[in-house]
């Protein structure tokens, strides 16, 4: 078996050279690869202000309250606060309240309220398990506008809500909706892949529990993090982070290989220069390191079970 192409270590103090990949496949060189450290969780949202009496909610009395009062899970209102370097926009939970709803909520707190932010301050959208489409991003959108505020990134549990956003060209992580820790399997399966036609430019963040899949490029200075695999259906040249949650066996595979960083697991690793003509390619994971085959090649180096 042909030794597939070696790729150009990232260390944190220094970078060693490695011959780049060329026609003839020579052996590659396996130096060892550093550690980067993961990605931190975001943090837990801070607990909302407390919002103005809502008319159609009902009113404590002095009777024993019924059990129809008491309030459901999730938010149920829209709040809006202060992070370190932006603000989170959180929506209320899916079926609390209809949109209308939601839109007056806000055009209250951006509009009535004390302006505690200053001008062109990003947002992050958490909008949980509510479904949005590019109509209501882009009202979104333009309500933070005229408040000077910037929408730049959207937190969902909805994979319609995902590629909406991403459509947008707003930066995107997509969670598993949370369940009771008491219903969680020991290793708990990877949510079903996103699909994406679009191009992933500078500045822009992509994150999924699941594996990825993007119908065209993803430019330098844009990101792709997924606990599975990452498939790149055009020219990847920004950093593509598979296995996030430390799956070894996950692959990154690009019909153009030219990554400013790769990283699968705890591994990471920069790649050489592109063959020319260009061809598709897979990086995975070996005892050496992370390492590039032709993807035309690849099914003779891990066969597929009979």
């Amino acid at each position: 078996m042909s030794a597939d192409p070696g790729l150009t270590t990232a260390s944190a103090q220094d970078a060693a050279s490695v011959t780049p990949a060329s026609s003839d496949r020579p052996s590659p060189a396996e130096p060892p690869l550093s550690t980067i450290p993961a990605a931190p969780a975001p943090e837990s949202p801070s607990t909302p202000a407390s919002p103005a009496a809502d008319p159609e909610q009902p009113q404590p009395s002095s009777e024993t309250a019924s059990p129809e009062v008491t309030p459901p899970p999730g938010p149920s209102w829209l709040s809006l606060a202060a992070e370190t370097e932006r603000l989170r926009l959180t929506l209320p939970a899916d079926g609390q309240g209809d949109w209308a709803g939601v839109w007056q909520q806000l055009q209250v707190q951006l509009q009535g309220g004390r302006r505690f932010w200053q001008a062109q301050t990003g947002v992050e959208i958490r909008a949980g398990d509510r479904l949005l489409d590019q109509r209501q991003l882009q009202q979104l959108a333009q309500l933070l506008a005229e408040a000077n505020l910037q929408l730049q990134r959207v937190h969902t549990c909805r994979r319609q809500t995902a590629i909406a956003a991403a459509t947008l060209g707003y930066a995107v992580e997509q969670s598993s909706i949370v369940v009771p820790l008491q219903t969680l399997a020991p290793n708990p399966p990877l949510a079903p892949p996103l699909y994406l036609e679009t191009t992933v430019r500078s500045g822009q963040e992509i994150r999924h529990a699941g594996s990825v899949v993007i119908i065209g490029d993803l430019n330098p200075g844009g990101e792709v993090v997924a606990d599975g695999d990452i498939l790149i259906w055009g020219r990847l040249r920004g950093f593509a982070h598979a296995g996030a949650r430390g799956n070894t066996q996950c692959r990154i595979m690009a019909l153009q290989m030219e990554a400013t960083l790769l990283r699968i697991a705890d591994q990471v690793a920069r790649t050489p220069e592109p063959p020319n003509p260009p061809y598709p390619e897979v990086a995975y994971i070996t005892t050496a390191g992370i390492r590039l085959s032709k993807a035309a090649e690849f099914g003779k180096i891990f066969p597929t079970p009979a």
